[in-house]
């Protein structure tokens, strides 16, 4: 009874907190800034298309669901770095300290990095012979706990900053998540077996607003009278933007569990602020070899039902081994498509001890 009443107000909750950025028609697209806060983490998660905010206990749960980070039962580091498309980079830097009756801190840093690119202007159009840059960043500080066996809950403080060329903007965001296990659909009839039910929110948080030395130009207020008033400053006056909130709700469960093999499917609901609502379907196999480690292979399919769509399929797999019986190392590997703009590949390395 009290697990059942706890749901309904945690589902109630995030219902209620999310209502102001519902994506009706017609759809916000184009309406949000800070775009690389949707791109996933973690070669596990990607592999399973983006389906992975009930499944995610290791660092990557710093962006899918904060909750599942208490779930680590040692401290780990991950890193992952994912070309993206036209030549745009990606990285993540991540780690976590696992505090026994306290939970578990976490400190991430995300970012993508755009290259040099070529200054044109009206007068020279195939290049002033000068190059800009670009770069987004996410710090992410995180605090996740159990507070029963079948309850964890989790947020993070996020700091968001964009810079193109001498301009920048920053915001401040949260994100919140919860994770409950149920003994519903388990195979072995253990409550750990069963489903669990993940669900965030992400980028609740200030608006963004760009600002900086690109936009001042000289302006001649008076071109009609006499006087030196061509070189005065002006400024264009930017807008404020949201950023791309996210709520998920998603379903995890285990079809099948024999012996060393677990076979793990995951059903994400996704709701923006920017496009219209879709679903995420992703699969694991997952082979235990006692005493050496994991092996897996993962495949999904991202952005059903959506408007629109350029998702597809996704796939990949990862291998874990134990370096001591207290210390493991994982690789990931995941492959994605992006309809017109191609393929990418990300890898992602845990470390955990």
């Amino acid at each position: 009874m009290i697990k059942r009443h706890l749901f309904l107000i945690i589902l109630t909750f995030f219902l209620l907190l999310n209502v102001q950025g519902y994506a009706k028609e017609p759809y916000r697209m184009g309406t949000t800034t800070a775009g690389f806060l949707e791109i996933g983490i973690g070669g596990a998660g990607i592999a399973m298309g983006d389906a992975y905010v009930a499944a995610a206990q290791d660092m990557s749960a710093i962006y899918w669901n904060p909750a599942g980070l208490a779930l680590m039962e040692r401290n780990e580091a991950m890193f992952m770095y994912q070309p993206w498309v036209v030549d745009v980079s990606s990285m993540f830097a991540g780690a976590g300290l696992y505090i026994p009756r306290i939970g578990t801190l976490a400190i991430g840093l995300f970012g993508l990095n755009y290259g040099n690119i070529d200054v044109t202007t009206l007068d020279y159009q195939m290049g002033t012979g000068e190059q800009y840059t670009a770069n987004d960043y996410n710090l992410n500080l995180s605090y996740a706990r159990s507070l029963v066996e079948w309850f964890s809950f989790g947020a993070s403080f996020k700091y968001v900053t964009s810079k193109i060329w001498h301009s920048n903007a920053s915001a401040m965001a949260v994100d919140l998540g919860v994770l409950v296990q149920t003994p519903f659909f388990s195979p072995t009839s253990r409550e750990e077996d069963g489903m669990r039910i993940g669900m965030s929110i992400s980028n609740y948080g200030s608006r963004m607003r760009y600002d900086g030395f690109d936009l001042l130009f000289p302006e001649d207020m008076a071109p009609d009278e006499d006087g030196n008033y061509q070189n005065l400053q002006a400024k264009y006056k930017m807008s404020d933007w949201e950023l791309p909130l996210m709520f998920r709700v998603g379903l995890a469960f285990h079809p099948i569990i024999v012996g060393n093999q677990r076979f793990t499917v995951e059903v994400d609901a996704l709701h923006p602020n920017n496009m219209s609502e879709y679903v995420n379907i992703g699969g694991e196999y997952k082979f235990m070899a006692a005493g050496f480690g994991d092996f897996s292979l993962r495949a999904g399919y991202k952005g059903l039902f959506m408007v629109d769509d350029n998702y597809g399929p996704t796939f990949g797999g990862g291998i874990k081994f134990y370096v001591t019986p207290t210390a493991a190392v994982a690789i990931d590997y995941a492959y994605r498509t992006l309809g017109v703009l191609g393929n990418v590949h990300a890898t992602s390395f845990n470390i955990s001890f």
